[in-house]
């Protein structure tokens, strides 16, 4: 476990840079030196208005993974005190990510709505000792006497002072007598908020006297309504923490302006001192990780739904063919820093390929199908010709391929006017067929158009398997190229869709603040149109009519696919079926390509 934190032996030289890598654990080993804690007691706590995205993913591995290496305990803590936006659903499909990802809480599932009473006591605690109050202004009103934060003369960011509210200076008796009201049900929602005392004039705009709780009357999926008045995430976090026990609260680094305030409440409050420690969230190049944002890319159907294979949700992921172990992988390799920074996405998918290429069974599949004829084979004669399935795994074992007298080869593996250097089919040229025979292009078919329709070739009995590299010598033949092929008589027809970036440049959010034609510039206009291309008819070999949803394969000189499959849709009641084309063909989502762009990154 140490090593999830610390970086896989392996990782590129030239990979991202892993400073400040185990700064929490120092931290944690103080605490246990100095006597701070006796123990380790972590939490991941996501709100449960949308799915986990690969960014939740690091934020809960650190979580699990601090515990076990202390010795310690990990909660999994739903922190659902906006019911505006949350839902059962939700709940479920974290659920389902979290364990998928191969982490369990066992019993240690908390929800923040069960701690409403225990909150609740809280503050009319902390109204008790004159440091919170019930205020009349609106949230506009509330803000303007906040104040905003300035630039000076010097171009140096300043915080004016803001100014108190006429309601600030209520008496402890009637703060109370005020709070009971609105937690009856007495005034209309947003009329008032509880607010704590601390400072106006506080060069932190957090600490100007921040809401505790505000007046909803929305339909919570767990309390119901039973409650009206809800505690806002600055209040109910920390004592949150503090009613678990939890030790070490681990935050992405837009926390860190949060922790004086997280400490005041604490201290107020006089509960367990759970202590904050921030590290930077993850960033992505081409990838947005707000659940805001990805929110509206469902909402406004710029996508199929949360586990689109094109979205950056662990579901979406899963869905694409990405693997547990290669997400563990990239977020190790990337470690963890205490300043924000951009990671290449070319990193995530070469730790992908990097346990693909270990892991997936090769087969052969023409995705751009044209017909090759074989003139000097026996009429109906089929031979089975033995294939490897994983020259990375011995134990994968092999296989059989049906091999006929017509084939299907890819459209650009044929050119009838070939280029300089070009190994693959053309007339009067030879190549092999991966795994079976040499054969030599006769001549071609086509269409009244001038389409080429079918490729003819001859084949040499004696050349049959041998080495299946791109070039070498074969029975006292050379050639140059080897191409991929699926028998036409036993093919299975499928739909294959291929995946690109769902955005079009490095840094999505990145926009300007006007378009040419005046309107508000928008992170949409990033969207990569060409980001999913659908080929509604590919071959693939016999063996993948049975292949099972999520059963994830190396197409041969083509990239990694993985069969569609049944996502969070079970746990969550939310997600998308698995795809089946039109006239029941199986779908199969490509993942990523052979093509190791990272390598050549680092390499330079």
């Amino acid at each position: 476990m140490e090593k999830l934190l610390e970086g896989a032996e392996g990782a590129p030289a030239e990979g991202p840079a892993s400073e400040g890598t185990d700064f929490i654990s120092e931290f944690i080993r103080e605490d246990l030196k100095n006597g701070r804690f006796s123990h380790v007691h972590t939490r991941f706590p996501p709100e449960p208005n949308g799915w986990l995205h690969i960014g939740h993913c690091k934020a809960f591995i650190i979580d699990f993974s601090m515990a076990e290496r202390f010795g310690g305990k990990c909660n999994l803590r739903f922190d659902d005190t906006n019911p505006e936006k949350e839902d059962i659903s939700y709940v479920e499909a974290i659920k389902w990510d979290v364990k998928w990802m191969g982490y369990d809480w066992e019993d240690r599932e908390y929800y923040a709505s069960d701690y409403y009473e225990y909150l609740y006591g809280l503050a009319v605690k902390i109204i008790k000792k004159g440091h919170a109050y019930v205020d009349d202004l609106s949230e506009e009103e509330t803000s303007e006497y906040r104040g905003t934060a300035v630039a000076d003369k010097n171009n140096i960011t300043i915080t004016p002072p803001g100014k108190n509210s006429p309601y600030r200076d209520r008496s402890v008796e009637e703060n109370l007598d005020l709070f009971a009201r609105m937690r009856a049900g007495e005034f209309p929602d947003s009329a008032k908020t509880l607010r704590a005392k601390i400072d106006m004039a506080h060069p932190n705009l957090l600490m100007r006297d921040p809401v505790m709780y505000r007046i909803r009357r929305d339909y919570h999926y767990r309390t119901r309504n039973d409650w009206c008045i809800y505690p806002m995430y600055d209040f109910q976090h920390p004592l949150s923490d503090a009613k678990e026990g939890i030790t070490h609260s681990l935050c992405s680094l837009e926390y860190e302006i949060h922790r004086p305030l997280y400490e005041w409440f604490i201290n107020e409050a006089e509960v367990f001192p759970s202590r904050q420690i921030e590290f930077a969230r993850l960033n992505i190049t081409h990838t947005v990780l707000s659940k805001r944002w990805l929110l509206r890319l469902v909402q406004e159907k710029y996508v199929s739904g949360w586990d689109d294979p094109r979205m950056p949700t662990i579901a979406g992921l899963r869905r694409r063919g990405y693997t547990a172990a290669a997400i563990r992988s990239f977020i190790s390799q990337v470690g963890i820093a205490k300043t924000d920074s951009m990671v290449d996405i070319a990193f995530l998918e070469y730790c992908l390929r990097e346990d693909l290429n270990k892991t997936s069974l090769r087969v052969m599949a023409v995705l751009k199908p044209l017909k090759l004829i074989i003139e000097n084979w026996e009429q109906g004669k089929v031979e089975e010709i033995e294939a490897v399935n994983n020259p990375e795994d011995e134990s994968a074992g092999k296989r059989k391929i049906p091999f006929s007298g017509e084939l299907w080869i890819e459209q650009d593996d044929f050119m009838e006017v070939p280029p300089p250097k070009y190994f693959r089919l053309y007339p009067g040229n030879a190549v092999r067929l991966r795994y079976a025979y040499v054969v030599t292009c006769t001549g071609l078919d086509k269409d009244a158009a001038g389409n080429i329709t079918a490729v003819r070739c001859t084949y040499d009995a004696e050349t049959r398997g041998g080495n299946a590299g791109a070039s070498g010598a074969f029975d006292n033949r050379k050639v140059k190229g080897t191409i991929h092929w699926v028998s036409a008589a036993h093919a299975v027809p499928m739909e294959v869709r291929i995946y690109d970036k769902l955005f079009s440049v490095e840094r999505p959010m990145d926009v300007p603040a006007r378009r040419p034609d005046g309107t508000p510039g928008s992170f949409l206009d990033n969207l990569n149109p060409n980001s999913l291309e659908t080929i509604p008819l590919a071959y693939g070999e016999p063996s993948l009519a049975n292949a099972a949803g999520g059963a994830r394969y190396q197409f041969e000189r083509l990239g990694y696919f993985v069969k569609d499959s049944e996502n969070s849709a079970d746990a969550a009641g939310r997600g998308s079926p698995p795809d089946t084309a039109a006239e029941g063909k199986p779908v199969f989502n490509k993942t990523v390509g052979l093509r190791d762009t990272w390598a050549k990154i680092a390499k330079k």
